[in-house]
């Protein structure tokens, strides 16, 4: 059983050596000369002013992740369309395909509709 393992093994510590290693080097060979302007935010080639904590409106993050899963769910659908006439002839499976990718549109329309329920598409409330 260990013996199955081992080639596993070996590129799991030469992964660890290679990131330590590499660490290790850029740590050695780096210059160090911490000074005032090196310590500063750097913004943009902007002077940062002001606190660095600020109000984040929330909602351009929930949108975004929204937009983001239901883009990722589409992404399954290509998969499935490349394959679809494939599977779905009367020798392989039929019209289970379909019918799975049905439930899998329905429940993400389900979730598309409860988003929208709750107004979390909206930019304002």
């Amino acid at each position: 059983m260990a013996l199955q393992y081992g080639p596993v093994a070996v590129l799991l510590a030469f992964g660890v050596i290679l990131g330590i290693g590499g660490l290790a080097t850029a740590w050695l060979l780096r210059p160090s000369d911490p000074y005032g302007p090196k310590q500063d935010v750097y913004e943009c080639g902007m002077e940062p002013i002001g606190s660095a904590w600020s109000q984040f409106y929330a909602r351009y993050y929930l949108i975004a992740l929204v937009f983001v899963v239901f883009d990722v769910e589409a992404a399954f659908l290509f998969p499935w369309a490349t394959v679809f006439k494939r599977l779905s002839a009367p020798t392989a499976m039929g019209a289970l395909p379909l019918v799975e990718v049905a439930i899998f549109i329905v429940i993400l329309l389900a979730g598309l509709a409860y988003a929208w329920r709750k107004g979390d598409l909206e930019w304002t409330r």
